[in-house]
């Protein structure tokens, strides 16, 4: 929107190839080497989901007042209309919120705890949007690793 904010959460991004730089919010991420822990959740979660993942952007919520705005997670570079992306998450328990984009009032709220994995499936990101909201009674820190499937890397 032309204006420049701090990121409300410290980020790390982690992929196959250097190929898969990936961008968002006027921020330009070139990945890291896979991380053998990394691998494994990865690993996990390509089990759980029924999904392969060539990418994971790391988010570290400090406190409960860092948090996620309202997105979609529906870039060309996922591919267009179904896709697959799997979180799991560390640390202390955050609150996950599904908004509708047909009635915004229709609000899904999944709590999210040490181990959890949660997978958005299908046209999810089409017709919803997410965030993690700030919970000031929230002390402790979290640990989301957010896989993804970038099938259009030419588009990063």
């Amino acid at each position: 929107m032309g204006r420049r904010v701090m990121q409300p959460r410290l980020v790390a991004y982690m992929a196959d190839h250097a190929g898969l730089s990936y961008t968002y919010s006027g921020s330009s991420m070139t990945p890291l080497t896979w991380n053998a822990a990394v691998l494994r959740i990865k690993e996990r979660v390509e089990e759980v989901s029924g999904a392969t993942f060539n990418s994971c952007l790391l988010n570290f919520y400090r406190t409960g007042m860092d948090h996620l705005s309202w997105h979609s997670d529906n870039e060309p570079l996922y591919g267009s209309g179904s896709y697959t992306i799997g979180s799991a998450s560390f640390g202390s328990a955050r609150d996950f919120v599904l908004r509708s984009n047909a009635d915004r009032s229709n609000k899904i709220t999944y709590p999210l705890g040490c181990g959890d994995v949660l997978v958005m499936k299908g046209t999810v990101q089409q017709h919803w949007m997410h965030s993690i909201p700030r919970r000031t009674r929230v002390s402790g820190g979290r640990i989301s690793l957010t896989f993804r499937q970038i099938v259009n890397p030419e588009l990063c």
